[in-house]
């Protein structure tokens, strides 16, 4: 596994959960980090105070990454501020909504596609640019989830299908990424608890019987999925591409 230290991380969703579980574990790494957000400032001054606490660089910034503009101009500014990108951690996504076949519309259609995967188009074109240029090499991660392995809970039609779609674009990507020495993975989370997500959208009832259902006794943690995009990020150098790591403690298991 290569070293991190010294490399400059492109993240977007840092507000919260595994967005800032995942800057926070890089910049102890050693990385300097551009930390995008959407939906508040709080959590990334945060983790610009830690990083300037040990000595490395961080800065935030707003964008709607749905909109290209507003994406390419997030990038642009990562760039500036890190003199480069070496590794992307597309983390946006987002469940958007609860609904069935029968209640699904076009706008609630495009929304969860938008959330999901336009963004990481955005972004992952913005940024091409600078991972090709990295000296040695450059590692993208996606988030994915387990819903796009299983297909998730009723309910979830529409963001399992997305997050299906992640898994594939990982796949193609690594292909078409590798003679560039980019490398592209992905990470397939299960239930991971101290999230917007499932605080929204998972009941404490529902929560209970899906972990009986886990091999492990317990639900993920922000940190548990950390520590593998961690470790996909360094693999920067390294012979990683085109993989998905589940990190589901046991329920999905391929």
């Amino acid at each position: 596994m290569g070293h991190l230290t010294g490399k400059r991380v492109l993240i977007t969703g840092s507000e919260q959960g595994i967005g800032w579980a995942t800057a926070e574990g890089l910049i102890r790494a050693g990385c300097d980090i551009y930390l995008h957000y959407h939906s508040g400032e709080e959590g990334p001054k945060a983790l610009i105070a830690l990083a300037a606490s040990l000595g490395q660089r961080a800065a935030c910034g707003y964008a709607d990454l749905i909109d290209s503009e507003q994406a390419q101009r997030c990038v642009q500014a990562g760039a500036d501020f890190l003199g480069g990108i070496d590794i992307l951690i597309n983390n946006v996504g987002g469940i958007v909504g609860r609904k069935w076949l029968g209640e699904i519309d076009h706008t609630f259609w495009q929304t969860v596609l938008d959330v999901n995967m336009t963004t990481v188009l955005n972004v992952t074109q913005s940024a091409l640019p600078y991972l090709k240029s990295a000296p040695d090499g450059a590692s993208i991660v996606n988030l994915a989830s387990l819903a796009g392995r299983s297909g998730g809970h009723s309910g979830s039609l529409v963001y399992s299908t997305t997050k299906g779609a992640v898994l594939t674009w990982t796949r193609s990507l690594a292909a078409e990424l590798g003679e560039f020495g980019i490398r592209v993975n992905a990470v397939a989370p299960g239930l991971i608890l101290g999230t917007r997500f499932h605080e929204r959208h998972t009941t404490q009832a529902s929560a209970a019987q899906t972990i009986q259902t886990i091999p492990l006794g317990r639900a993920g943690t922000p940190e548990d999925v950390a520590r593998v995009i961690c470790f996909l990020a360094a693999e920067y150098d390294g012979f990683v591409s085109g993989a998905t790591i589940d990190i589901n403690g046991g329920v999905y298991r391929m």
